[in-house]
Parts: C-alpha cells; sequence; structure tokens
C-alpha cells in the first residue's frame, strides 16, 4: 500500500525520543489535512508514535513495516 504523503521524514537510526522530535518538527511545518510519511528504525518507534499522533490529536492512517524500517503516516489535525 502506498499513499500519498505531503512530506517524508527520514528518523532511521535514531533513537527514542528523536523520531518523535523529528515528526513534531515536520508536523509544525504542514497544513491541517496533509500527510507525514516517518520512517524510523526505532523499535519503540511504533508505540511512540501512535501514542504521540494520538495526545495531538492527529490520525495515524496507517504504519507497516520493510526490512526493519518502520514507515508511518499520519495525518495531521484539523
Amino acid at each position: 500500500m502506498t499513499m500519498k504523503a505531503d512530506m517524508v521524514i527520514d528518523a532511521k537510526g535514531l533513537a527514542c525520543p528523536m523520531p518523535i522530535v523529528r515528526t513534531k518538527k515536520a508536523m509544525n511545518q504542514l497544513e491541517a489535512g496533509q500527510i507525514l510519511e516517518v520512517h524510523a528504525t526505532d523499535k519503540g518507534s511504533k508505540s511512540d508514535l501512535t501514542a504521540w499522533a494520538k495526545s495531538g490529536g492527529h490520525e495515524l492512517l496507517d504504519d507497516t513495516e520493510q526490512d526493519g524500517v518502520f514507515i508511518f503516516w499520519i495525518k495531521k489535525a484539523e
């Protein structure tokens, strides 16, 4: 499944909490309703990003794993 993202950030190789920090920064640059694609390798990023998106009112549209890389699609809150 491929989703059209408005912005893609690469947080591969970064340990917690850096993927969240990067995601938050990128999210601030997006308009409401736009989609951010995040690539991370940190095992904890799945629970971290899921919780972060929920707390910010953002929507985690989908997530997948390919060759040890976790990919998330997060829609910015309206």
